[in-house]
């Protein structure tokens, strides 16, 4: 079985499509087969994009699972002056994302497996993929927490079902602490910030 965490072989089967509204522009994002969510923006995804903070306006931005480009797209289009990164490990979506991303002329995109090491975020932004396993996702998270910088944020939406609670308190005894911002159609909003002193 394939999951949308994997890249999928064989033939990508007929694009489809998901219409999204940043602010007062109309974005068409393809998709394909063997991509998460590609018959319809997610519910996670909506509630992230309709209950997160305004992102940075300037620096490096990171969309951690970008699939098709939902996320990546729509902090491009509020952050022309930022840099975001759009990171999958799912070569399909990656190339849905970067071609996503040309359609709409989106030039401050770069759609990539990994980022450059010196390379550090004022914002992550994430519907992560707790499917891979509790161990698998904290070794995911705790990479990447790693590289905000100090005054850095990630936000995340994770379902309440799949222990979005519990997965705050991890991030919080991890010495990462971890609120909840809001609570939606069973998705929680949380941000996780670095320790400072």
């Amino acid at each position: 079985m394939t999951h949308y965490f994997e890249s999928p072989t064989g033939p990508a089967g007929p694009l489809g499509s998901v219409r999204l509204t940043v602010g007062s522009r109309e974005l068409e994002l393809a998709t394909a087969a063997g991509v998460f969510a590609r018959d319809g923006l997610d519910k996670g995804t909506a509630v992230l994009l309709e209950h997160a903070p305004p992102p940075p306006m300037t620096g490096h931005l990171l969309d951690l699972g970008c699939g098709y480009g939902p996320i990546a797209l729509t902090l491009a289009v509020r952050c022309p002056r930022a840099t975001v990164w759009a990171v999958d490990v799912n070569e399909r979506a990656r190339e849905l994302c970067a071609a996503n991303a040309e359609a709409a002329g989106l030039r401050n995109v770069r759609v990539v497996e990994d980022v450059p090491e010196e390379v550090r975020f004022a914002a992550i932004w994430s519907n992560p993929p707790i499917r891979i396993g509790k161990q698998a996702l904290h070794e995911l998270l705790l990479r990447w927490l790693a590289r905000l910088t100090e005054r850095g944020a990630a936000i995340m939406v994770v379902q309440k079902n799949l222990g979005s609670d519990s997965l705050q308190r991890w991030l919080t005894e991890s010495g990462w602490p971890t609120e909840r911002l809001t609570s939606r159609h069973g998705f929680r909003v949380l941000r996780t910030r670095r320790v400072t002193g």
